[in-house]
Parts: structure tokens; C-alpha cells; sequence
């Protein structure tokens, strides 16, 4: 709670402009694109520098306040949902490129910058930064870096955690450190970095971040295989990197996910098939034609329909942006969408592939299934209705058991989306009760009252959860 005298501070910090707390602000902020999960916070503050932030933790920590730093509220774990009240921290202000060095390849940045606009922006110098979350064109960098967000190109360049060279950071007691640098090499002492990478804003609060480029590839090409099996087309997958060849973008999506998006889109997708695979490939001209010229020939020999590439890069860039829409397009089906994220090493997925449609029939929910099949991150997505009880029963025992699955084969709970407060209840299944402790003892080390996310990541009951209806 926070009282008159609290919030007189608060506003001497920010400025009024930059404090809300009407009732009106406080449901926007309440809820994140996770489903079924909301609680209002007691007011948002909008920080128009770091030495702004720094205050406004010194404040929360002395008061004991929870602050849930936020981005643009695309996260799928419930991970900016302020579960336990207290203080949303937005950065529309801190939004500014502050720099590109084209000769060490870096790029300076404050973390409120949308994803997409830095990409285009350094793309049009001919550099590269290839993190491509399904929800750039809205998500921010500081978002990025917190749930350590993966992409379509995820198989050949990595996630954001790989493209993370420095970060300066407000530690829960107010006082900022720098970690990394402009460097190749850097081993003094523990990689704070990448501790930070991931986190979920559960240690402290990212405010700059020193990003790695690469040079732009040549050129690259778009391929469409289809199947009449969704096993085949999965263990295709398998083939092609087993014949080491590792695409930019290997993509996996089923009938029922192509039908939705083809009603969305309206590209042409072909929806009499059981399953295709989007295939991207980039890099020097000759390589790319090789390299698509092998996989076409493996796609033909593990049992595909047909094979097309796309014939213009307009074509090419249709058939990306209406896999980026699967989500969308999925959402308009039922009142409630629940995108999971399963992940197994590349040789099971046509095991995990196999086991989302036992597991949909035998509790009898409805589940397609897209995602980036290169790297073995599976999206199996239900569409119900939080309104009935007794189905969502049933959608989280499929879940649990798709979960359980996940990790017998070697996988995770999740691969990109984050932990949050969704797949908390979980986690004991990947990190096991010792290395669940582990992580806590960190959290503690640097928060020790608890100020940031709370309610995430640790919590082995969904008791502060709230579910709503959605329409």
C-alpha cells in the first residue's frame, strides 16, 4: 500500500506526468499477454533516467515495495504481472539508441527500444542483429534481455543471451554496476551478464545494454515443404541437421495452425496438408543456393509432398510474416489462447510431436502446434475458455503431462518464454528441489527483501493467481 506521504515522493522523483494511479491506469497494467493471470498494482511510474530508477528503488526497498519492471507486456509467462501490488516501472522515456560502433560491432541501448526499429536501423548500415522475437514489431529490448527472448533465427544465431555483451544495471538496493563491455574476451570474475540475461527482472533492473552485430548475410532464400505427416515433416527436421546443415529459420507448423493462418492472412498457405516446414536460408550467394539445393533434396527423401521456394523476396517475406501471425490468428479461435513453449533436443521431436497429440486426445483439449522446430522449441497451443471450469482442469493436466514429457526426453519447461509465475508450479521438474534452492540463494544474496518480481520463477502455488474471462 502506498501511502500519501509515499507517493508526494514518488512524484518529486518523476514529475507528476509520470506518475499514475487512477483506476483506469492501474487495469492496464495489471495484466500481461499471459492468460488467466491479473492483479493491479498501486500505481505506475515512468523514470526518465537511471539515476531516476535508482531513486525509485532506494525508495521501494527502504518501504519494502514490489517493483515489476515492464516492457511492452508481451510476455507469455505471466512474468509482468505485479502479482503482490506495488510499483510498475515502464521506460517509455529510457527509449534511445545512444550508439552504434561499427568498429568494435556494438550498439548502445536504453531499454525501452522496440526490437524491430533497432533491426531496421542497423540493418540499413549493413550490420545485423538477428534476435527475432514473434513480437518485435511491439516488444522492447529491455523485455528481451529480462526473459531472454528467442526468435525464428534462434537455430543458426542464437537468443538474445548470445548478443549481450554489457549491461548496466540497478541492483535492488539502488546502487548501479556495470557488467561487460565493447570486449571479446572477458573473464574477471563471475559472468554477471548473463546472469542478469533471463532473469526476469527478479535481481535488478536493466537500464543500458551493449549489444553485439554482425555483419548482414548476402542474401537468403525461403522454401515451403509440405507433408501429409506431421512425423515425417518433424523428423525431416532431424535429417537436415544431422546432414549438417543448419538453417537460418526452421519453422514447423500443423494443419490446424495452417488453416487458421491461411484464414488470417490469405497468402496462399496450403491447407490440405497435414504439416509444413519454413525454411530459411542466408549468408554468401553460392552457399545459400547449395545449401537450399540439399535440404530440398533431404525435405524430398524424408517423404514431402512438394517443395517450393519462394520466388521474390516479397513472397518470401509474406510466407515469414504469416508464421510471426500464428499467434494472432490462433487467439480469434476460442475466448482463451495458452501458448506453450516445450523444448527438446532436435532429435525428439517427432517423439514430442507425437506425444502433444496423444496427450490433446487424451484429455480431450484442443491443441495445435507450430514453432521452431530447428532448435527443438515446440509451441503446442490450446484454445479454450477460462469461463469453463472443467475443461481448463483438463488444459492444465495436459499441459502438466506435455511439461513432464518435455523433460523425459531430455527438454525443459521452457525455452523462450520464461518462467514467470505460469510455469512456476514447475520448475521442480527441470531444476529438481536442489537447484531450485540454488536460484533462491542467489535471489536472496541480491535481494533480500524480496522487492523485485516477487511472486516469480520460485512459487510453487498458483494461489495469488485470478482467472478472468477473455472475449
Amino acid at each position: 500500500m502506498i501511502t500519501e506521504l509515499l507517493k508526494n515522493e514518488f512524484i518529486d522523483i518523476v514529475g507528476q506526468e509520470n506518475y499514475e494511479d487512477s483506476p483506469a491506469s492501474k487495469l492496464v497494467y495489471s495484466f500481461d499477454a499471459t492468460p488467466n493471470y491479473q492483479a493491479m498494482p498501486d500505481a505506475i511510474l515512468s523514470p526518465r533516467d537511471k539515476k531516476e530508477v535508482a531513486e525509485i528503488v532506494k525508495l521501494c526497498n527502504q518501504h519494502k515495495i514490489p517493483i515489476i519492471p515492464r516492457g511492452s507486456g508481451t510476455n507469455l509467462s505471466a512474468g509482468t504481472t505485479p502479482l503482490e501490488g506495488g510499483i510498475v516501472l515502464l521506460f517509455k522515456h529510457l527509449d534511445q539508441i545512444l550508439e552504434i560502433d561499427e568498429e568494435n560491432l556494438t550498439i548502445t541501448v536504453q531499454p525501452g527500444v522496440n526490437t524491430l526499429e533497432m533491426i531496421q536501423t542497423v540493418e540499413e548500415i549493413g550490420l545485423f542483429y538477428p534476435p527475432d522475437p514473434s513480437s518485435m514489431k511491439i516488444s522492447q529490448i529491455g523485455g528481451n534481455i529480462s526473459e531472454n527472448s528467442g526468435g525464428l533465427r534462434g537455430l543458426k544465431y542464437g537468443v538474445t543471451r548470445d548478443y549481450v555483451l554489457g549491461l548496466e544495471i540497478v541492483l535492488p538496493n539502488g546502487e548501479i554496476i556495470r557488467t561487460g563491455g565493447k570486449l571479446a574476451k572477458d573473464v574477471a570474475g563471475y559472468d554477471l551478464t548473463r546472469l542478469f540475461v533471463g532473469s526476469e527482472g527478479t535481481l535488478g533492473i536493466v537500464t543500458e545494454a551493449i549489444l553485439k552485430l554482425i555483419p548482414k548475410p548476402e542474401t537468403k532464400k525461403t522454401m515451403l515443404a509440405l507433408y501429409d505427416s506431421m512425423e515425417a515433416a518433424a523428423q525431416t527436421v532431424s535429417t537436415i541437421i544431422a546432414n549438417r546443415v543448419i538453417p537460418a529459420t526452421l519453422e514447423f507448423l500443423d494443419q490446424p495452425t495452417l488453416k487458421v493462418v491461411e484464414e488470417f492472412s490469405k497468402i496462399g498457405l496450403p491447407t490440405d496438408v497435414e504439416a509444413v516446414l519454413l525454411i530459411e536460408q542466408d549468408g554468401p550467394i553460392q552457399s545459400v543456393q547449395t545449401d537450399m539445393d540439399k535440404i530440398a533434396t533431404i525435405c524430398v527423401q524424408s517423404g514431402a509432398l512438394k517443395v517450393d521456394v519462394a520466388k521474390s523476396e516479397f513472397e518470401a517475406e509474406q510466407l515469414s510474416t504469416a508464421r510471426r501471425s500464428a499467434l494472432s490468428a490462433l487467439a480469434r479461435l476460442k475466448p482463451t489462447t495458452i501458448l506453450e513453449d516445450a523444448t527438446v533436443p532436435r532429435s525428439e521431436i517427432a517423439n514430442m510431436v507425437r506425444a502433444i497429440n496423444e496427450i490433446a486426445s487424451k484429455y480431450q483439449v484442443e491443441i495445435c502446434t507450430f514453432g521452431h522446430a530447428g532448435d527443438g522449441n515446440l509451441h503446442p497451443t490450446c484454445m479454450t475458455d477460462a469461463r469453463n471450469k472443467e475443461e481448463m482442469h483438463r488444459v492444465e493436466q495436459a499441459l502438466e503431462e506435455i511439461f513432464k514429457k518435455a523433460v523425459s526426453l531430455g527438454g525443459t519447461i521452457t525455452g523462450e518464454h520464461g518462467v514467470g509465475a505460469m510455469k512456476a508450479p514447475y520448475l521442480h521438474l527441470k531444476l529438481g528441489e536442489e537447484g531450485i534452492a540454488a536460484m533462491q540463494a542467489l535471489k536472496q544474496a541480491f535481494d533480500p527483501n524480496n522487492i523485485m518480481n516477487p511472486s516469480k520463477i520460485f512459487a510453487k502455488s498458483s494461489r495469488k493467481r485470478i482467472v478472468v474471462s477473455q472475449s
